[in-house]
């Protein structure tokens, strides 16, 4: 009842929706990047949407179902195949016992998810199943996934569903892109940008540099200055926050972020496009675009309601 880990990929992690309510205590939430592809594919097979999934980079791993199971892949495409048949995202597929899942090529995106129905049977630590690779806890070992590795399914091997041709409306999936445009509400210290820089801000491009993880990108363009030179003690961070650095370049928070920071925030990615920048890597380019607060609830709203019918609608098809 598992899932063999038949060839090691990079950086592959067991993650869910994140380490919630222990930032007082300067732990980190960790957790997936791309949080709307774990939610949807997790609610298509009407999980839990906070089951743990697998987090997959390219080059991926290859994976052996030594069970029969029904899963489904989200976020980027990076060529799935399944026995040397390809499998679309965002929909219902099933595994014969013995199948083999590859991934063959970086078609867009920079990171796949695998959920399995019921999901895996992972201990939870601090009320998540997330991988923190710098405390080495959670997930399996505090680790990276490894050749060899075994990760059990919570139930019984499955039988084939008849909704296999169930997947997910296009409406509620994220608009991937190497340059898209991230709408972000102003930060605390927005208004202490410069005239200039505010504008230099909201219209040039920035470029993901190498110097990228999981924790934050760090973004090249043209340096913002503040008004003037401001002490400011460390206050609460979140993903998606965009920090003002020294030298006047901006670094944008991602799902290992630190609980706080001392650097001028100006700007928050609003969660609906926080898929957007999860899927980028380097090299790839991010523009913003500023809306209002009530415009940010607005759009977050929509997007739940469109989810919430797709959890009553998942949970009709599978009975």
């Amino acid at each position: 009842m598992s899932l063999l880990i038949n060839k090691t990929g990079i950086l592959t992690t067991i993650q869910d929706l994140g380490r919630k309510g222990f930032a007082r205590f300067g732990i980190n939430p960790n957790g997936a990047m791309d949080q709307t592809a774990v939610r949807l594919i997790n609610v298509l097979l009407a999980n839990d949407e906070n089951e743990a999934v697998l987090e997959m980079h390219y080059p991926a791993p290859e994976i052996v179902f030594e069970e029969a199971a029904i899963f489904a892949l989200g976020g980027a495409d990076l060529g799935a195949e399944i026995d040397g048949k390809p499998l679309e995202n965002w929909r219902i597929h099933f595994a014969e016992k013995g199948s083999v899942l590859k991934f063959t090529a970086r078609n867009f995106g920079n990171r796949v998810y695998l959920s399995v129905k019921n999901g895996f049977k992972i201990e939870k630590i601090l009320a998540s199943a997330s991988t923190n690779l710098t405390a080495n806890f959670g997930g399996i070992e505090g680790r990276t996934l490894r050749k060899g590795d075994r990760i059990l399914f919570s139930n019984n091997a499955q039988t084939r569903p008849k909704n296999i041709n169930f997947r997910i409306s296009h409406s509620l999936l994220p608009f991937y892109s190497r340059f898209p445009t991230a709408r972000v509400t102003a930060g605390a210290e927005f208004e202490n940008l410069k005239a200039e820089s505010k504008e230099s801000f909201l219209n040039q491009v920035f470029r993901i540099t190498r110097k990228s993880n999981r924790m934050g990108y760090r973004l090249d363009g043209a340096p913002l200055t503040l008004k003037e030179n401001i002490e400011l003690l460390s206050s609460a961070v979140n993903f998606g926050t965009i920090q003002l650095l020294p030298d006047g370049k901006m670094i944008l928070l991602m799902a290992d972020h630190q609980t706080s920071g001392g650097y001028p925030r100006l700007a928050n990615v609003i969660k609906p496009d926080l898929p957007l920048a999860a899927q980028l890597g380097a090299n790839d380019k991010i523009g913003f675009h500023l809306v209002s607060l009530r415009e940010a609830e607005q759009l977050y709203l929509q997007f739940e309601k469109e989810f919430t019918l797709l959890k009553i609608a998942a949970k009709f098809q599978n009975g």
